[in-house]
């Protein structure tokens, strides 16, 4: 199955696109002009050539997907926020949200959660039974922009390279409907708890 981006349905005055090396300057501009995530999860600002290395960067060879996208998600023509998603990591039936960042401007009006949403159906209408990310623990907003979203704790990896840090994370999954966590962890053994 291959998703339709044609389908990806976003609020009033939102719009989408894939974004491909040539926009690694518009990409970088947007990471510059909002450094709040990298300075939260790395001690540091973005690099000067991060986005280049996000537009580069895919799961790990050892972890099988399907699709990967970068999208850029724009309001009056300025990039606005960003989501890059693995369709069918580790399983078919698994979306994985490997980056989710929205202009600090925006924080706190609703407008990340209105974001997530609309890629939270495009996922479940494309087949998708499971959401997953990895969220810093310690990074409070985010833990609980997660959580609010139905996300629960499966586990959690260490030292993990960030920047300047060694962080733990959280891994997060959300079933799409009836299906649940334990279902998850039968098909997807490398989540389960340690």
């Amino acid at each position: 199955m291959s998703a339709e981006l044609a389908e990806l349905r976003l609020p009033t005055g939102w719009q989408w696109r894939r974004l491909g090396d040539q926009d690694a300057p518009a990409l970088q501009q947007f990471f510059d002009a909002n450094p709040e995530y990298f300075l939260r999860v790395g001690d540091e600002g973005p690099t000067a050539d991060e986005a280049v290395q996000e537009l580069a960067s895919l799961p790990p060879p050892e972890l099988r997907y399907r699709e990967h996208w970068s999208l850029g998600f724009e309001q009056q023509g300025r990039m606005q926020a960003l989501a890059v998603l693995d369709a069918g990591l580790q399983h078919d039936e698994v979306w994985h949200i490997g980056l989710f960042i929205v202009a600090t401007s925006l924080h706190g009006q609703g407008v990340a959660a209105q974001l997530y949403q609309s890629l939270e159906d495009w996922a479940a209408a494309e087949g998708a039974r499971w959401m997953r990310l990895g969220v810093v623990a310690g990074y409070e907003q985010a833990e609980r922009f997660w959580r609010g979203r139905g996300f629960v704790e499966v586990r959690q990896r260490h030292a993990i390279t960030m920047g300047k840090r060694l962080n733990s994370v959280r891994v997060m999954i959300k079933p799409l409907g009836e299906q649940g966590i334990e279902q998850y962890l039968s098909l997807v053994p490398r989540d389960r708890p340690e």
